[in-house]
């Protein structure tokens, strides 16, 4: 009986997941827009802090030199749920405070883009074209969850010039529960997956 019982609240459980997970990929093709303006400003950025990298360079490596210093004592376990985390706490924070009419989001999307393009550009002056090939493992999921979250962030910002019904309060409380859906069910995932590809990446390839 209550092996029964388990049998039903696990498919309970995967049911909500999937239903979720799939309302997630649904609201994700409406937000194609938004993503394309997100991508098209972080590849562009990211284009011009790998081929003019001069640009608040002492604070770049400041915040790259903190992060190796947070890292370096970090068992595998330990790495991985530091990046899993601090991707998790950026994306999250890109999501909520681009409902400031969507500055916010395209402000990290603009940070991110020129730090990677400068990083990029830095590591392959060391080591060769070569190395951005390890990233491409990770970047598959990470960048898509991050294009994904400040997209979300973006649609949120502009929902007063969208927006022209009645009930604005109740019907922003509803974008934001569904943006909130797919970060738990679509971006956190991924996130997870990226996390992971990175510790392991950074570990064997010390």
């Amino acid at each position: 009986m209550k092996s029964k019982e388990g049998k039903l609240k696990n498919k309970e459980v995967n049911n909500y997941v999937y239903s979720n997970f799939k309302f997630g990929l649904q609201y994700i093709k409406n937000l194609k827009n938004y993503c394309l303006i997100i991508l098209f400003l972080f590849l562009l950025i990211s284009f011009f802090g790998f081929f003019f990298p001069y640009f608040f360079k002492e604070q770049i490596i400041k915040l790259i030199t903190e992060l190796l210093e947070k890292t370096k004592d970090l068992g595998p376990l330990e790495l991985i749920s530091f990046i899993i985390a601090n991707n998790i706490k950026s994306a999250f924070f890109g999501m909520i405070f681009g409902a400031f009419f969507g500055i916010i989001s395209l402000g990290i999307a603009v940070v991110n883009g020129y730090v990677l393009g400068f990083v990029a550009k830095e590591t392959v002056g060391i080591e060769g074209f070569s190395i951005l090939f390890r990233l491409v493992p990770h970047g598959i999921f990470e960048l898509p969850a991050v294009i994904i979250s400040l997209a979300l962030g973006l649609k949120l910002g502009m929902f007063l010039f969208i927006y022209k019904g009645k009930n604005k309060s109740k019907e922003f409380l509803i974008w934001l529960k569904d943006s909130v859906r797919v970060f738990i069910f679509v971006i956190i995932p991924l996130l997870v997956i990226a996390g992971i590809i990175e510790g392991i990446l950074i570990v064997l390839l010390e």
